[in-house]
């Protein structure tokens, strides 16, 4: 693992930690459960803030229900009314609403904390046969009953930098992409130099590959989805992101960010998951709505976004991140 560091450009003093060739890695001390977030400092907060000009604000979360669609190792979702104002009335079984006129609903829900728009946190995949995760954390010692008990996502601080789309699907001229269709170091160059942006470390990346443009009201339609689904980002293009670029956070509109089938060599899981949540500390955003910016041509924006605080949930889940230009 690289060592803690700081680089010279001014656009690389607004982080901290970031070592160019190397990345971030394991090196906040043996009690981190953050990782490449460590290097946002409050320069780069203010830097991100400073980004809007019109005031324009973009929501990149999905509606998400009980019918949508979702990756195939995630339950679904159930939200089964608890209390409702016939209920209430009927019943008579709350002493306190007895001879009420007004009432209330209140809802019990049970949902996979990997679904709807989301942010895998640091615990979320583990790798080898000691099921460490990042940080050298392992399963054998901080597992249990109600979720892994370290790098979880109720530690993950509130995120608040630099975003930049990379609109693969509107450079190729073709939303959605196809499906398995790998996107490499070399294409990520290619669009960022068509946009006229680039990366700055401390940054997070949001790559479109078109697929939420069919996803309608809820993503219902999961015959039209699922095959597309498929393309996504290469192992060397996340370690381009993040070795070359600086990435905290790299995100996408699929349910894993990364290009799945022929691009996986024989016994590979999610390559580039492994890469980044677990060598190097850096955040996975997932279903995130990028078609409103893509129609816009908004490519470098302030990105804004935090999870629920649950204990032991292993990713940020139906979130509502914020972009703003």
């Amino acid at each position: 693992m690289c060592t803690l560091g700081l680089v010279v450009s001014a656009e690389a003093q607004l982080v901290q930690g970031w070592v160019k060739g190397q990345g971030y890695g394991w090196i906040w001390g043996p009690n981190d459960e953050i990782g490449a977030l460590n290097a946002l400092t409050e320069h780069k907060v203010l830097a991100a803030l400073s980004l809007p000009k019109q005031g324009k604000v973009y929501d990149l979360g999905v509606l998400y229900d009980r019918a949508s669609f979702q990756w195939p190792g995630h339950s679904p979702a159930e939200i089964i009314s608890f209390r409702t104002p016939e209920g209430i009335k009927r019943q008579l079984d709350l002493a306190f609403m007895q001879g009420m006129k007004d009432a209330y609903h209140s809802n019990v829900v049970f949902i996979n904390d990997n679904v709807g728009t989301q942010i895998d946190s640091l615990c979320h995949v583990t790798m080898g046969e000691a099921n460490h995760w990042y940080n050298g954390f392992k399963e054998a010692e901080w597992g249990g009953d109600f979720g892994p008990r370290k790098a979880c996502a109720d530690k993950m601080p509130p995120i608040i930098t630099r975003g930049v789309l990379l609109d693969i699907a509107g450079a190729k001229g073709q939303v959605p992409l196809p499906s398995q269709y790998a996107i490499g170091p070399d294409e990520l160059q290619a669009v960022l130099a068509q946009q006229g942006v680039d990366i700055q470390p401390g940054d997070a990346v949001f790559i479109r590959t078109g697929l939420l443009s069919l996803w309608g009201e809820a993503g219902h339609d999961k015959a039209k989805l699922a095959p597309h689904d498929s393309a996504g980002i290469t192992l060397e293009a996340a370690k381009w992101l993040v070795a070359e670029k600086g990435a905290v956070l790299i995100g996408a509109d699929t349910s894993g960010l990364e290009c799945t089938g022929p691009c996986w060599k024989p016994g590979q899981f999610y390559p580039a998951h492994m890469y980044l949540l677990v060598e190097q500390g850096v955040y996975i955003g997932e279903f995130h709505y990028l078609e409103d910016l893509a129609r816009d041509k908004v490519y470098e924006f302030l990105y804004m976004a935090s999870t629920n605080k649950i204990r032991g949930a292993t990713a940020g889940f139906t979130m509502r991140p914020t972009a703003i230009r």
